[in-house]
C-alpha cells in the first residue's frame, strides 16, 4: 500500500506546484524573449539574469539544491554580473548594434538557431520516460554525489560540450562589445583647433561650485557678477533637472536662514546667564 502511495505521489502534481510552474514559467519565457528582443544590451542582460534566477527556483523546488545554489552563485551572481558590468562599462547602445562587424552574422545566427531547435525537438521527441524514480531515489546517496556521478560518467560528453558553448558565449560577448576604430584618433591640438573653428568654449570649462556655497557637482558655479554659469555642471544633470538653485535669491534666503539661526543661538546663550544673575540676586 505504501509503495502504491509513493508511486502515485511521484506521478501527481499538487496545486502549489502547478501554480508555481505556470506563473514562474511564464515569467521565465518572457525574460528569455526579452533577452533576444530588447534593443539595449543592458536590458537584455538583466532579462537573462531574471530568467536564470527563476530556473534556480525551479531547481530548488524539485529537490536539486546543489544545482539551484550553483545557478544563483555561479551563473547569475558571477558570469551574468560580469557580462552586465562589461556592457555597462563599454557603453553599448542601440545604435552600435546596427553596425555589423562580421558579414552575414545574422543569417549565420539564424541558421545555428534553427539547427539547435531541430536538435532540441528531436531530442525531446525521442525521450522515453517509462520509469520515474522520484526525488527520494535520485537523492538517496546525496544530491551532490548523485549529480557528480551522472556528470562524470553518463553525461560527461554533454557536460564538456556545454562548457565549450559557455566559453564561446563569453568570447562572443567580448567580440560584440568591441568597437572597431576605423579612423585615426584626433590629437589634442586637432581637437583644440576644431573648437576654435566651431566657435565653442575654447578654454577648459569651469569647475562646479566655483564662487558658490560648496563644490558639489550639481551646484552651478557663480560668475564674478553673481550669476550662475550653466557651463559648470554636466549636461546630463541639466537635462534631468537635478541642478540645485544657487541664484542670488536662493543665496539671500540661505543667508537670512543662517542669520535667524545665529540670533536664536545667541538668545539661548544669553538666557542661562540672566537666569544665573537672578538666582544670585535672590540669595
Amino acid at each position: 500500500m505504501s509503495a502504491q502511495f509513493t508511486a502515485a505521489a511521484a506521478y501527481s502534481t499538487s496545486t502549489g506546484e502547478a501554480f508555481q510552474f505556470w506563473v514562474l514559467g511564464t515569467v521565465a519565457v518572457i525574460g528569455a524573449l526579452s533577452t533576444i528582443l530588447m534593443k539595449r544590451a543592458v536590458h537584455s542582460a538583466l532579462s537573462l539574469a531574471g530568467t536564470m534566477i527563476i530556473l534556480a527556483v525551479f531547481y530548488l523546488a524539485n529537490g536539486a539544491y546543489f544545482l539551484g545554489v550553483v545557478q544563483i552563485v555561479v551563473y547569475t551572481g558571477a558570469i551574468m554580473m560580469l557580462f552586465l558590468f562589461v556592457v555597462m562599462l563599454v557603453g553599448v547602445t542601440a545604435a552600435d548594434s546596427l553596425t555589423e562587424t562580421i558579414k552575414g552574422q545574422r543569417w549565420l545566427a539564424l541558421l545555428c538557431g534553427l539547427g539547435f531547435g531541430i536538435l532540441l525537438v528531436a531530442g525531446i521527441g525521442n525521450a522515453s520516460l517509462n520509469q520515474f524514480d522520484g526525488l527520494s531515489t535520485a537523492n538517496a546517496n546525496g544530491n551532490v554525489q548523485g549529480l557528480a556521478a551522472l556528470i562524470f560518467t553518463k553525461y560527461v560528453f554533454a557536460f564538456e560540450i556545454t562548457g565549450a558553448l559557455l566559453i564561446t558565449a563569453a568570447v562572443g560577448a567580448m567580440v560584440l562589445t568591441h568597437r572597431e576604430r576605423t579612423e585615426r584618433p584626433k590629437t589634442q591640438r586637432e581637437l583644440s583647433e576644431r573648437r576654435v573653428r566651431e566657435g565653442k568654449h575654447v578654454p577648459p570649462l569651469p569647475a562646479p561650485g566655483v564662487y558658490a556655497r560648496h563644490n558639489a557637482v550639481d551646484v552651478q558655479g557663480l560668475l564674478p557678477d553673481g550669476t550662475p554659469s550653466e557651463l559648470t555642471v554636466s549636461k546630463t544633470l541639466r537635462d534631468r533637472g537635478q541642478i540645485r538653485d544657487v541664484s542670488s535669491e536662493a543665496l539671500n534666503d540661505l543667508r537670512a536662514l543662517e542669520q535667524r539661526a545665529e540670533e536664536r543661538l545667541e538668545r539661548t546663550e544669553i538666557a542661562p546667564a540672566n537666569l544665573k544673575r537672578t538666582e544670585e540676586a535672590s540669595k
